[in-house]
């Protein structure tokens, strides 16, 4: 990859007025503060003129009050990421960072994500929806042990359990439906776990993630100093340039653009399987996006501003 292939990057003065969006109501929020302040921070030192906002049900109205002109969101989870802002941000003929209001929504849940992917012959694991205990009993004559529950509309890792024995099946469930949602058990893969980024249309250097945990949870990916992370990683140059043309495909079916995150699992025998689309990854100094721009050569401040210099509005062209 080399630099030509990344989105160019505004002047300053070229941005206007910006609002970082953060914080909001989502079981992220915690999360979406530490990112939207790095962001925020970073935008300050580019001498760009960045007003934070803790989103909330007044934002509409503190937007226009502030003459804002560009929005970088940084919003994780449902109210920020899953296509709600994107909605108010195209009433208001904002531009905004990232997917627009389809993909937003799409890329949120994971099992229309997934099932748009079987539809398109991606490979992603094999899946039973949980509504009841008769479906836990299904779940485990046809995924087999171990598998993963997941609410399909958390992220994080919030409301997941690996279940290991047929006695975890119910509580694994019924922790999950307390999240909203549907809820998926997934049939468990077991290998190496990869995340790639995306910038514009070009795939960063793909980072491979080791935990001791039963799998990356909330607690590897925010709490842990044991978690590791390898950029560059062991795939070598050939296979990861084959898989970066998988996780653009993986993206692009959902309508995915402008930045992201596609985490996917390569099997024993290197199968990948593709898992999610992050559309408003973790942006943190120490997160999965800037560790792969920094692989890249690119620095956090100007990653910062490469995104923001993407902001878009369909209503607005």
């Amino acid at each position: 990859m080399t630099e030509t292939n990344l989105p160019g990057m505004l002047k300053p003065d070229d941005l206007g007025k910006v609002a970082v969006l953060m914080g909001g109501r989502s079981a992220e929020r915690e999360i979406s503060l530490l990112s939207g302040n790095a962001v925020l921070d970073a935008l300050k030192r580019k001498g760009v003129d960045a007003t934070g906002f803790d989103a909330d049900e007044n934002i509409a109205t503190e937007l226009r009050d502030a003459g804002i002109e560009r929005v970088f969101i940084v919003l994780h989870g449902r109210g920020g990421e899953d296509g709600t802002m994107q909605g108010l941000l195209e009433v208001m003929r904002l531009p905004y960072t990232g997917s627009g209001v389809f993909a937003s929504s799409l890329a949120m849940d994971k099992l229309r994500t997934k099932q748009i992917w079987l539809s398109n012959g991606l490979p992603t694991p094999e899946y039973v929806i949980l509504r009841d205990e008769d479906d836990c009993r299904s779940a485990l004559d046809t995924l087999g042990l171990p598998l993963i529950i997941k609410p399909v509309l958390e992220g994080s890792s919030i409301g997941m359990s690996k279940v290991e024995t047929a006695g975890e099946m119910v509580s694994a469930m019924r922790k999950a439906l307390a999240c909203g949602g549907d809820v998926i058990a997934e049939r468990w893969i077991t290998g190496s776990e990869y995340t790639a980024a995306f910038l514009g249309n070009t795939v960063l250097p793909m980072i491979q993630l080791k935990t001791d945990h039963k799998f990356y949870d909330y607690e590897a990916k925010y709490e842990s100093d044991d978690t590791q992370y390898l950029c560059p990683c062991d795939l070598g140059v050939a296979r990861e340039a084959e898989l970066a043309v998988l996780v653009q495909r993986a993206y692009k079916c959902v309508q995915a653009e402008g930045w992201g995150r596609v985490d996917f699992m390569l099997d024993a025998e290197g199968q990948p399987w593709l898992i999610e689309v992050n559309t408003v990854p973790g942006m943190t100094s120490h997160s999965l996006v800037p560790m792969a721009a920094k692989q890249a050569g690119l620095s956090f401040d100007d990653l910062v501003m490469r995104i923001l210099s993407s902001a878009a509005c369909e209503a607005c062209e």
